[in-house]
């Protein structure tokens, strides 16, 4: 069995990268603009600002706004309605949280930002907690 197989952290972060590469590729193919990806692809991330409430607020809003369900249903919309910045929208909200996945940035436990579904943020090579580089060990 290929190593890759026995560490589904090594798995989590590759799906992050499909996700990425997916939602990058229909975006260039559908000629979407430019200054439209670099003018929002950021946006998701003002959710960190519910960690200056707490950090259960901060983990919350972190969370609707970095999992795959609310651009998931903007794109439903946008294909049903043929809307075409919803669709642009959608693919651009994939693209960061792909990357985000690629780089080890999991959805949020309340006990603080590093503590994730990925594991812990900055814990390389602790594999009870899944958290190492892609490589592994």
């Amino acid at each position: 069995m290929l190593p890759v197989f026995k560490k589904p952290i090594v798995l989590l972060r590759l799906e992050g990268l499909a996700v990425f590469l997916l939602a990058l590729v229909i975006y260039w193919q559908q000629s979407f603009g430019w200054t439209l990806f670099l003018s929002t692809v950021l946006l998701p991330d003002l959710a960190l600002l519910g960690y200056l409430v707490n950090a259960a607020v901060g983990a919350t809003a972190y969370n609707v706004t970095h999992s795959k369900l609310l651009p998931g249903a903007l794109a439903i919309i946008a294909i049903v309605t043929g809307n075409a910045l919803f669709s642009a929208l959608a693919l651009i909200w994939f693209v960061h949280i792909g990357v985000d996945r690629m780089l080890g940035y999991g959805l949020k436990y309340p006990d603080g930002f590093k503590v994730t579904h990925l594991g812990t943020i900055g814990q390389m090579g602790d594999e009870s907690r899944g958290s190492y580089l892609l490589c592994g060990k």
